[in-house]
């Protein structure tokens, strides 16, 4: 399915929830809504559902207004962070509904397939208040991808289990994505999420589309400050610079030689993300002393919060590292690999080069 979002808002009494966005959905793809908490994104599908009618704009799909149509009438699929199954079904029954109501062949082969990728096959003649939750929501996600419908919408699916299961059906949504004919909607908050699954990227903040394209491209250029912060995890490190004649000065005299469109303001904001900085330095890299501040380990990187002369900065360090709070250390980063933004917050310069 081809979708287009013409001008589409959404107001609820006197909130806005959709500010007016233009979106078209490539067929046959996936494209993630990303944002945080409250960006618009359930509102988003709720309008491409049928679930709620736009305020105004419209809704067209393969070429046909379907603006105000109600779900019953669009075959649309949709999995929410709160799985929902029947209750008196087991749970192979629960993955064959759909294929049962469209008169289908071989069902029990479809649904044996689809259990074993998503690990349930020793509970299929369980019922759902059998099973644990992240069950449950797996059963959930393989009655949607059974039905096979031209538009799969799922909102935060794997939001609710566990890191490792988590880990694991990302890899396998996204083959499964990219096997099948369905045009795919997958809502996150996680930029990590969006980068695995690939495909476009859209993202979202308090109701308003900032930017949207190719997963990479909105991923390395992102328009906006704006976008760059929903667009990493930690958050991108900002340092306030100013534009001189070999680049940009940042605080203490640090300058870093960065090549600048001739129309620069004097005011510049200079991002960096926590993986492009390191404790080890490389050809072309400026020095950044400072003093631990915090260190945390989360799975197999090591974040370290360091205090220096161009503000406080997050470092993403693959490995687990050991650092005693107050320690002296020295922060590496290539001017290659910075974002440069104008006062207004507006991307000037991109990265050259690709964090390694």
């Amino acid at each position: 399915m081809e979708l287009m979002l013409e001008r589409v808002e959404k107001q609820v009494g006197p909130q806005t929830h959709l500010y007016p966005l233009d979106l078209t959905l490539v067929p046959r793809a996936v494209t993630v809504l990303l944002g945080a908490t409250q960006a618009g994104k359930t509102s988003l599908m709720r309008v491409m559902a049928g679930l709620d009618a736009p305020t105004k704009g419209r809704v067209v799909a393969d070429g046909t207004d379907v603006t105000g149509r109600p779900v019953r009438e669009r075959n649309v699929s949709m999995v929410y962070q709160q799985f929902i199954n029947y209750p008196s079904m087991t749970v192979a029954d629960n993955i064959a509904s759909p294929l049962k109501l469209r008169g289908e062949k071989a069902i029990r082969e479809r649904v044996a397939e689809l259990a074993a990728r998503l690990h349930i096959e020793p509970f299929l003649k369980r019922l759902p208040a059998e099973l644990s939750g992240g069950q449950q929501q797996r059963v959930a996600l393989a009655r949607a991808l059974a039905k096979r419908a031209p538009l799969m919408l799922l909102d935060e699916p794997l939001v609710n289990l566990d890191y490792k299961l988590r880990e694991e059906l990302r890899e396998e949504l996204s083959h499964l994505f990219a096997t099948g004919d369905s045009t795919v909607v997958y809502a996150t908050t996680e930029p990590t999420e969006a980068l695995l699954l690939g495909g476009y990227t859209a993202v979202l903040e308090a109701g308003e589309l900032l930017q949207s394209g190719p997963t990479a491209e909105v991923f390395h250029k992102p328009k906006s400050i704006r976008v760059a912060r929903a667009f990493s995890d930690p958050p991108m490190n900002l340092m306030a610079g100013t534009a001189a004649s070999l680049g940009v000065t940042l605080k203490a005299g640090v300058n870093l030689s960065v090549p600048l469109p001739p129309a620069s303001t004097s005011a510049l904001m200079i991002g960096v993300r926590a993986s492009a900085l390191r404790v080890r330095p490389r050809d072309g890299d400026v020095a950044l002393p400072g003093h631990v501040e915090l260190a945390e380990i989360s799975g197999s990187d090591t974040f370290v919060h360091v205090d220096t002369a161009v503000g406080e900065l997050v470092a993403q360090l693959t490995g687990v590292h050991q650092f005693t709070l107050g320690e002296s250390i020295t922060l590496y980063l290539n001017p290659s690999q910075v974002h440069v933004f104008d006062a207004a917050g507006n991307l000037l310069v991109a990265p050259s080069q690709e964090v390694r």
